[in-house]
């Protein structure tokens, strides 16, 4: 059964979280990071990592950590903001583009922040961004330290998603199509609406599905199709895989409730035209970072898994898929004692996490 076949139906009960039979372990690759937020991959076993309080760096395949990159544009740094997501574009070996999203300060003599995505180019030496360039700004600015979303995935046609917070206080404005609060929208590389978007009427241009919460992890499936995460309130933590001019629901259906108890919304898990999520968390795991094993470097019986870190308990969940369903869902690293914020898989085929904290690590997952 494909995701579309679950329009309208309530979500399948979820799996409960198991302790993993297997033992995995971690190698240290990299320390003393700040706060890390993602990981993206450089050419010659380089990586190059966000620091939320604005820095952006690059680190070498012994761990040094150099200079942090300059031309990094102005971040606000307080609550959950600051510089998050990163991703080099598909043919960064050719143009060194990258993309990077972070929270953005409204223009002088204005007040509120949202999130903003921008391009650039790693210039050669790997010191400095060139063509620094705002492609997406997301309105309206809201004054908030929370929900900023800011996940970035690029598909293969080469357009770039971008999940979007609904900043807390405005939970409303993901139902609404004239602003880009808790929306996934889907640009061109320039930053123009992409080709093939869906037309909705009243919907700003870009906007490509609607009603998210705080995407937290997002990635492109082997079949190409867009799969995003999302924290809820007091439970029900999502997963989502986005169409095209679909709402996702939040806050009329949920599967939380108020912190301390109560419903939300409509107090419902579903309702008819808001699309039920894939999987589920009750209680919440707090995900956070999100990748498909496509190599077998773990063994055949970990490829095509999906690897979410966990926030909430420090750990890394390993999720099995089949048509549409998640059927296993177990937990690693529960020993690790910090938060895994990123998770990725690198060129050469293994997973790398970032634990986030004041003395962040990047790690390699082996087994």
């Amino acid at each position: 059964m494909g995701a579309a076949a679950l329009a309208n139906a309530e979500a399948p009960a979820p799996v409960t979280p198991q302790a993993a039979k297997t033992n995995a372990d971690v190698v240290t690759v990299a320390r003393d990071l700040s706060n890390p937020w993602a990981v993206a991959f450089l050419p010659g076993g380089r990586f190059l990592v966000t620091e939320r309080s604005g820095r952006l760096r690059v680190v070498e395949p012994n761990g040094r950590l150099n200079a942090p990159v300059s031309g990094v544009p102005a971040v606000v740094f307080g609550g959950q903001g600051g510089l998050l997501d990163v991703v080099t574009d598909a043919q960064f070996e050719r143009n060194r583009r990258i993309f990077f999203c972070y929270s953005e300060a409204a223009a002088d003599g204005e007040t509120g922040n949202s999130t903003a995505l921008a391009s650039a180019v790693l210039a050669p030496g790997e010191a400095a961004l060139s063509d620094v360039r705002v492609i997406f700004s997301q309105r309206p600015k809201v004054q908030s330290g929370l929900h900023f979303g800011c996940r970035i995935a690029q598909a293969r046609d080469g357009s770039i998603f971008l999940a979007l917070g609904e900043r807390s206080s405005r939970k409303e404005d993901a139902q609404k199509l004239d602003g880009y609060l808790g929306k996934v929208v889907r640009l061109q590389p320039d930053g123009a609406p992409a080709s093939g978007n869906p037309t909705v009427a009243g919907a700003l241009l870009g906007i490509w599905s609607w009603g998210h919460r705080n995407p937290q992890g997002a990635a492109i499936a082997p079949d190409g199709r867009l799969w995003i995460h999302e924290h809820g309130p007091q439970g029900g933590d999502e997963i989502n895989v986005p169409q095209a001019g679909r709402n996702y629901g939040w806050p009329v259906v949920t599967y939380g409730e108020n912190y301390g108890g109560g419903k939300i919304g409509e107090g419902l898990t579903e309702k008819e035209g808001m699309e039920p999520p894939l999987h589920y968390w009750v209680p919440s795991i707090a995900p956070s970072g999100m990748a498909f094993l496509t190599s077998d470097r773990y063994g055949a019986d970990w490829t095509g898994s999906l690897f979410i870190g966990s926030l909430k308990f420090s750990r890394l969940h390993r999720l099995e898929v089949t048509d549409s369903r998640v059927v296993r869902d177990e937990y690693l690293l529960a020993g690790l004692g910090e938060r895994i914020r990123d998770v990725r898989q690198g060129p050469d085929g293994w997973l790398y996490l970032l634990t986030d904290g004041p003395q962040g690590r990047l790690l390699r997952l082996t087994r």
